[in-house]
């Protein structure tokens, strides 16, 4: 059985990686569509060996359609995908808009797929912010064996999750350090990016934290358990792709940290790379292009009675977004629509 899929925002960075996941993954696709907002109607995109040509947002008319994937942020969301929702096609978001409504599944299939079952109350699927999906997917298996009471985390997030224009805005930073006359001033963020680190992701709130790193509470509460205590400190850093992480994790009960490393090499998307030597771990420019979390620099905390520390590292345009929803939605096919 195949579905009838619908790629919202499929000119954007998430929207192309979304097409190429479905077609690495095969999923069962019997007819797509690419949709664009007009300045972009037109533009052709890839799946497969397939070229496709953009269709209009705007007038574009959901009804048939099983799935539509959408990456097309907030403000769009919330005009098209009700309307996408009615018509019968669920709607996998992206954007945040979505995440915190308790009506609303936010999905990391690796750790909660059984709540692809409230689907249906609101044809609506969120899909988390990218650097907590990565870390969910670490967290998850080591909650279920010692129970997690806290977790300190600091974000090193590449510049890829802000868009195209973030990419741009490093890469000609980057050159204007060395060729006199291409100097670029900050656009995107708020200080330069080249050869530089900003700890400031979103807006920041009335308490002093930002919004990235309230997400990360929030859906860590959401996805996995709410009674875990999560603070967030992120940072953005001059790398094109790849979210890395270093995750700071008390539990109720004690967890060797032996025990944990083979945890983890049995958990669902991870891959432990953990030696203790020069290179002995992943970085982020080595997982560009995977699907996998990876997982190094396992180590008991002995500050504290039942402390574990680790380094996770991700594709945030994959796991982070378009992988995740990709997985979303053959979860859906495997348990809900297969049966309806």
């Amino acid at each position: 059985m195949g579905y009838k899929v619908v790629v919202a925002g499929a000119t954007g960075n998430v929207g192309r990686e979304m097409l190429n996941i479905l077609a690495e993954r095969q999923f069962p696709v019997d007819e797509i569509a690419v949709l664009a907002s007009r300045r972009s109607l037109g533009t052709e995109c890839s799946f497969g060996d397939t070229t496709l040509t953009t269709k209009d947002l705007d007038t574009f008319d959901f009804s048939g359609w099983d799935i539509a994937l959408f990456a097309i942020g907030s403000d769009a969301t919330k005009k098209y995908a009700p309307k996408a929702a009615a018509a019968g096609c669920v709607v996998i978001d992206n954007s945040s808009l979505y995440r915190y409504d308790p009506k609303i599944p936010l999905i990391v299939p690796e750790v909660n797929p059984e709540a692809i079952e409230g689907v249906r109350n609101k044809n609506i699927i969120a899909n988390p912010n990218c650097s907590t999906a990565q870390m969910v997917v670490a967290l998850k298996p080591l909650h279920d064996r010692a129970r997690i009471k806290r977790v300190v985390v600091s974000t090193y997030q590449s510049v890829s999750g802000s868009g195209k224009d973030a990419m741009d805005e490093l890469w000609d930073q980057t050159k204007g350090m060395y060729v006199p006359g291409q100097e670029k001033e900050p656009e995107v963020y708020p200080k330069q990016i080249a050869f530089n680190v900003i700890p400031q992701i979103d807006v920041f709130l009335e308490d002093g934290t930002t919004k990235e790193e309230w997400k990360m509470v929030a859906e860590t509460k959401k996805i996995i358990d709410p009674s875990i205590k999560v603070t967030a400190t992120c940072v953005r850093v001059p790398v094109f792709v790849g979210h890395s992480e270093a995750i700071n994790i008390e539990f109720e009960e004690f967890l060797d940290e032996e025990e944990a490393r083979d945890i983890l090499r049995a958990a669902p998307g991870i891959m432990v790379v953990d030696k203790r030597e020069p290179g002995g771990y992943v970085t982020p420019i080595e997982c560009v292009g995977d699907f996998a979390t990876f997982i190094s620099r396992i180590r008991q905390d002995s500050t504290i009675e039942n402390g574990l520390n680790l380094w996770c590292v991700s594709d945030n345009l994959r796991k982070g977004a378009a992988l995740n929803a990709v997985q979303i939605a053959e979860t859906l096919g495997n348990r809900v629509l297969q049966r309806a």
